[in-house]
């Protein structure tokens, strides 16, 4: 656990009258007594997932989704912390990460991404037509790799290209070259929620894109520090852009994690 979370949680911690000891980024007796008790913690929790689920649910309360309080670090938390420190750095609401205006791309078979009109004529509106796709090799939950998904919920109309796609990972890299890259770890897929920071749905609303492996390639890394951005992975892009899937990590060079079957 980074000591920047935990002093943040014991600042936290005093704030509330908790009495957390020194904010030094050391779980000691004193902060673990704190952490005891916190309303929506599960008290078998070990320490660390109960300071994860202090910063989820503080987010939450200052109106950041910081998705369910499980006590896991997920993309979803990952925002939500970026968010709380651009709140204490700067005093001022995050401000929008992505891009407002991007050009749009005519040789790709999925519809633009804005207007979200086009979106919408074309998959419906955020949460209809949901199936389960079955994958071709198992994923493991980013965030709680102990969990094995074997299908997950997206839009009726990419479930094929889906197959696909990870039909052909599979057949190319092998089951050890996937696990070993990390082609295996599953951030998600339909979340019915807005986009990070906006007011728009995020495609995800929609199951039309899919995160893997977010802790090594979160939001805002370029391609100086993304792991998808190695040349070991070119593979990968090249079978999700086949079928005209779109990485905002390859067009953009940020969030190196997502892949969407929308056009920008």
């Amino acid at each position: 656990m980074e000591k920047a979370k935990v002093r943040f949680v014991q600042t936290a911690l005093a704030r509330m009258g908790r009495d957390p000891g020194p904010a030094n980024g050391i779980l000691e007796p004193r902060t673990l007594a704190a952490l005891d008790g916190y309303p929506g913690l599960n008290p078998t929790w070990p320490a660390h997932r109960k300071v994860v689920g202090v910063i989820q649910d503080i987010a939450r309360q200052q109106g950041i989704d910081s998705g369910k309080l499980d006590g896991y670090w997920g993309p979803q938390t990952e925002y939500a912390w970026d968010c709380l420190v651009e709140m204490e750095e700067t005093g001022q609401p995050p401000r929008p990460w992505r891009p407002e205006e991007l050009p749009r791309m005519e040789d790709e078979p999925w519809p633009v991404q804005r207007p979200q009109s086009e979106l919408e004529n074309f998959f419906g509106s955020p949460g209809e037509h949901l199936v389960q796709v079955e994958l071709p090799y198992p994923h493991l939950l980013a965030w709680n790799t102990d969990r094995v998904i074997h299908e997950f919920t997206c839009h009726e109309k990419v479930r094929d290209s889906l197959v696909r796609v990870l039909s052909r990972v599979r057949e190319y890299y092998g089951l050890e070259g996937i696990n070993a890259l990390g082609l295996d770890l599953w951030g998600g897929c339909y979340n019915r929620r807005k986009m990070r920071g906006g007011s728009r749905w995020s495609l995800h609303a929609w199951g039309i894109a899919v995160d893997y492996d977010p802790e090594r390639n979160p939001l805002k890394w370029g391609r100086d520090r993304a792991v998808f951005a190695r040349p070991e992975y070119l593979k990968w892009w090249e079978f999700w852009e086949a079928e005209g899937w779109v990485s905002l990590g390859r067009s953009r060079n940020f969030d190196w994690m997502h892949v969407q079957a929308a056009r920008i």
